[in-house]
């Protein structure tokens, strides 16, 4: 099976409203690897591995965000697997 990997940065009101835990679900729900972490200018950065179309569902819940956040605008970029198992909140 191919695996992709996405490397996401989500702009808006992400920190504070469980925005990390909702990704981390959402991921381990799909069998998505990788992580989750809170960036110093506010925003929110995930790289999700994993089968194509459970990493864009995992991309999909980036863009909405759980209830409580504001997403403003979302960055999605290409990255090379690492062949990474689990899923991390950093």
């Amino acid at each position: 099976m191919s695996q992709v990997c996405r490397r996401v940065i989500v702009h808006g009101r992400v920190q504070g409203v469980f925005f990390r835990d909702t990704v981390r679900r959402a991921a381990q729900r799909g069998g998505v690897a990788g992580w989750v972490a809170n960036r110093p200018d506010g925003s929110v950065e995930a790289q999700l591995e994993g089968a194509p179309e459970a990493v864009d569902a995992t991309v999909e819940v980036c863009r909405r965000g759980p209830r409580g956040a504001h997403v403003e605008h979302v960055e999605v970029s290409e990255c090379e697997p690492s062949g990474a198992t689990g899923f991390a909140v950093r």
